[in-house]
């Protein structure tokens, strides 16, 4: 009896996968923007923290390590912090409340005025986005002496056609508000207008015209087409406009000062006034921080809307 062998059955092991290389080109572009980034964001946040629960005295060498104590105090009543923090904090959200809705309406209503076909278009587009190109300290200048108690345009307009006595509109609280409001409405009325006709252009003018055929009145096309159409921009305009709202500074650091008697100081003009004026290195440090996630949790928000704006299209 013969037995065949079988032949031995030859593995072949698999060919190694070649190893995959990892591109430089992309990280090198991106390096130069990480640098910045952490030179100027990432560092002075940082620093900015570490400085907030430290009792930090440029004539000491000694810097002590006091953890949320100056955090503590912006929660502390009878606190100097936490009087003038929270103070400012609601003068600022007066400012946002008073003067955003006056700039959508005052934005849409020139926007749906320039949007039609009238003689001198172009030049009164120019004319009303030209405030806008103006610094702070300038439109502050140019509002603090409208409204100037004594040799103000505005007291001597009244003086001059109604014979009424001069008002005191920078030392009034309440009325202190007057020429920062409209001050801040005329000079950054123009980007919305501009944002509101461009956007003007972009609706079908067919659904004016299905619209009128039906019987409806401008106010109902306004209404029921206008505004649904605009609601993406309104939303950006809202949301743009508020932030830059709590960022209130020069407006009233030119015009009023803060005063009278704080009722117009803004909560940043506040923290700058407890950083470089008191020389409270710390307390300005934390309630830097504390602003900032008051309008992080504010910008979360209206990013929110905005989300839930686009999955509604």
């Amino acid at each position: 009896m013969t037995i065949t062998q079988a032949p031995a059955r030859t593995t072949t092991a698999p060919a190694p996968t070649p190893r995959r290389r990892v591109p430089l080109e992309p990280y090198l572009y991106l390096l130069p923007h990480a640098l910045l980034f952490f030179v100027f964001t990432v560092y002075p946040i940082g620093y900015g923290l570490y400085i907030s629960m430290h009792r930090w005295d440029l004539l000491n060498p000694v810097k002590a390590f006091v953890g949320s104590e100056f955090y503590r105090n912006l929660f502390t009543p009878g606190t100097p912090q936490a009087d003038f923090f929270w103070k400012t904090l609601w003068n600022t959200t007066f400012f946002t409340i008073v003067s955003v809705p006056l700039l959508l309406a005052a934005a849409l209503g020139l926007a749906l005025l320039l949007h039609r076909p009238i003689f001198g278009r172009t030049f009164f587009r120019a004319v009303f986005f030209m405030p806008g190109i103006l610094t702070v300290s300038v439109m502050g200048i140019l509002w603090r002496w409208m409204f100037d108690n004594q040799i103000g345009l505005v007291n001597a307009a009244r003086e001059v056609l109604l014979s009424a006595p001069p008002i005191p509109w920078l030392s009034t609280e309440g009325l202190a508000w007057v020429p920062i409001v409209i001050g801040t409405v005329w000079w950054t009325l123009g980007f919305n207008m501009t944002l509101y006709l461009a956007a003007l252009s972009n609706v079908p003018l067919s659904l004016y015209e299905a619209a009128s055929l039906d019987g409806a009145t401008p106010w109902q096309q306004f209404r029921f087409i206008t505004v649904p159409m605009l609601a993406p921009v309104t939303l950006f305009v809202f949301v743009t406009t508020a932030l830059s709202s709590f960022q209130l500074f020069g407006q009233s650091l030119v015009i009023t000062g803060g005063g009278p008697s704080r009722s117009t100081q803004s909560v940043i003009q506040y923290i700058t006034e407890e950083g470089f004026t008191n020389a409270q290195y710390s307390s300005a440090a934390a309630m830097g921080f504390a602003f900032g996630l008051i309008m992080l949790i504010f910008t979360a928000g209206q990013f929110g809307l905005m989300a839930r704006d686009v999955k509604g299209d």
